[in-house]
């Protein structure tokens, strides 16, 4: 308890952050009890009504009340995104690990598998499959996971081939430990911690694509409270109703920059943790070394 104390003191920014992150979540697990108004109801008689005590956000074309579809919206967007994020970082972790271990073929096929994704501007691959699968937030989705897992396997591929080079994995081979072993207990652990901080800071990213691609119409479709199709419901009203874009863009802009913050400060917490080891590793090398000149004399 005293080491989480001091861990909260050290990192009051990351722990602030950290908060509100899961409040965030909390908000789209509690929707239905924070949301005031069910977000598919139509009132057409409450078309178009500005902020008040009773909408506080207002209300949409149909007389839906805004703020209910934000809270629900976070519902709907976090966990796609979540969603995608886990995915991505499973599939390229594990095809990158692979390629990076055992290297030959394995190694050349998967890659040239990645450059061919890369080739293609990802934004576009992803219209295009979403236009063809459907148009629905599932297969938006499934289409942006299968043009971002190449930054997760990339990653995770250069990051084996510099570890499986060090003495503890050579050591290791050595005494005959299975290549299972080796890359359970000794590479995966040591590359979590980068892969994670790239996975949090996309978890705004892929809020802003899938976002993207409702408010082109190839991601969630109507009744559906989700933060890029209100977007796209509201752009023909921006001038006479600024509100039906104002808090659904506002609600896009907080979590990502809580996210992407959040992954920001996790880097630099990890990187003085790793700075610290390095210089505690250089202290006892040397500390050793003089010990050694001692004895000669």
């Amino acid at each position: 308890m005293s080491n989480f104390k001091k861990f909260i003191k050290r990192n009051k920014k990351f722990s602030i952050l950290m908060v509100a992150a899961i409040a965030i979540i909390l908000v789209g697990i509690l929707a239905p009890l924070i949301a005031t108004h069910s977000p598919f109801e139509i009132h057409l008689h409450d078309a178009f009504l500005s902020p008040s005590s009773k909408h506080i956000f207002g209300t949409d074309k149909l007389g839906r009340d805004v703020f209910s579809r934000v809270i629900y919206g976070t519902r709907i967007s976090l966990s796609a995104a979540l969603m995608l994020v886990i995915s991505i970082f499973a599939i390229g972790t594990t095809l990158g690990v692979i390629a990076g271990y055992f290297g030959g073929v394995i190694d050349a096929v998967i890659m040239r598998i990645s450059d061919m994704m890369i080739a293609f501007p990802g934004m576009v691959l992803a219209i295009a499959m979403a236009g063809i699968m459907g148009a629905n937030i599932k297969n938006a989705v499934i289409a942006i996971m299968v043009v971002s897992w190449t930054k997760y396997a990339r990653l995770s591929r250069s990051l084996v081939l510099k570890i499986k080079e060090t003495d503890y994995i050579r050591a290791a081979k050595v005494t005959g430990c299975k290549t299972r072993h080796i890359i359970t207990r000794h590479i995966i652990p040591n590359i979590i911690p980068t892969l994670i901080v790239t996975a949090t800071t996309d978890i705004g990213t892929m809020i802003l694509e899938l976002s993207s691609l409702s408010f082109l119409g190839f991601g969630a479709q109507s009744p559906q409270a989700e933060w890029g199709l209100m977007l796209n419901e509201g752009r023909a009203y921006m001038l006479d109703c600024p509100w039906l874009m104002i808090y659904p863009g506002l609600a896009i802009c907080i979590v990502v920059v809580v996210y992407n913050l959040l992954g920001d400060n996790l880097r630099d917490i990890l990187d003085s943790k790793k700075a610290i080891e390095e210089v505690e590793i250089e202290e006892t090398e040397a500390a050793q070394e003089v010990e050694e000149t001692n004895s000669e004399e």
